[in-house]
């Protein structure tokens, strides 16, 4: 298992590979590259994922015990996409961020969407789809301690990023129909999505009302028992 310990190295992942590597490689993807290279893309997007995950730890037994963790929530957040209607994903990416940290949220979130896509169909779409979990999970990571204490607060994010992730898949929309960003475009897209960004918000404030406690239990007694 890959192992970063230089503290240098680990920082510069950590804030650069979220924000701007992956981003940009997403916008790359929809704008530069042809639509079937598009699984090129979602692969180096999972590598770069890969070293934001392997920047989290400093030891490999942690890393290790990661990896299972993000392991069986990745197989969760899998097997709810073939729930109809409502969709656990951004529920189980959030939780994980929040009790196991930021980077192995951002590895749920954006690996949920590559491997799920293997049956759900790959495209163009997919690099959003793995920054946009990604990135929700990664900030559930950094706003752990408030989302812990409260219960609305936890609520009332799960709405948000219901509302953020179709705004961002917007923009994907915005530039595979533009070949560039056309505010006309996004905004009459923003307006199209409604109905599945209603569904987004109302999905994660259900799950997370339902699933946030048991499993946040769960994920602390793991934490603590092997250190994670």
């Amino acid at each position: 298992m890959l192992v970063i310990r230089n503290k240098t190295a680990r920082s510069v992942i950590i804030r650069m590979f979220p924000f701007i590597l992956i981003p940009a490689l997403a916008i790359l993807g929809a704008t530069v590259f042809d639509s079937d290279k598009h699984l090129i893309i979602s692969l180096a997007i999972a590598v770069l994922t890969l070293f934001v995950f392997a920047a989290g730890y400093e030891k490999k037994k942690v890393g290790t015990w990661r990896m299972v963790i993000a392991s069986v929530m990745t197989a969760l957040c899998v097997f709810g996409r073939f729930i109809p209607l409502f969709k656990p994903i951004t529920a189980i990416t959030i939780i994980t961020g929040m009790y196991i940290g930021s980077e192995t949220g951002f590895l749920v979130g954006a690996m949920s969407a590559l491997i799920s896509n293997i049956y759900m169909g790959q495209g163009p779409w997919t690099a959003f789809q793995m920054l946009a979990w990604g990135l929700i999970g990664f900030a559930a990571g950094l706003l752990a301690d408030p989302l812990k204490k409260h219960r609305a607060l936890l609520l009332a994010y799960g709405v948000v990023t219901g509302i953020l992730y179709s705004f961002i898949m917007d923009i994907w929309t915005t530039l595979w129909y533009s070949g560039g960003f056309d505010v006309g475009v996004y905004l009459s897209a923003l307006v199209t999505a409604v109905p599945y960004t209603v569904s987004y918000a109302v999905s994660n404030f259900v799950f997370l009302f339902f699933l946030a406690k048991p499993f946040g239990d769960k994920l602390s007694r793991i934490r603590v028992k092997y250190g994670v």
